[in-house]
């Protein structure tokens, strides 16, 4: 999910989707050029699974995406 479109934000349009029951388990990568401190925070509060920024390395990408999806299929124990 690029956070910086056009119309409606990414964080906005991801926590469209991930209010509805539809789309709640879809995984979302929050992806921008604009990091700034807390952009991540931010991304994780609006529902992304992850983030990441670009440049894209494209030979890093794999094991990010491998990574973001890893976390999200393990049970979180410390509640957060």
């Amino acid at each position: 999910m690029d956070i910086q479109m056009p119309g409606m934000d990414g964080l906005t349009l991801t926590r469209l989707l991930k209010a509805s029951p539809a789309y709640q388990t879809v995984h979302i990568v929050a992806l921008t050029s604009f990091t700034m401190k807390g952009d991540e925070e931010k991304a994780r509060e609006a529902g992304c699974d992850g983030y990441i920024t670009k440049p894209i390395d494209t030979r890093k990408l794999p094991v990010q995406v491998a990574e973001i999806l890893q976390r999200s299929a393990t049970p979180n124990t410390k509640g957060t």
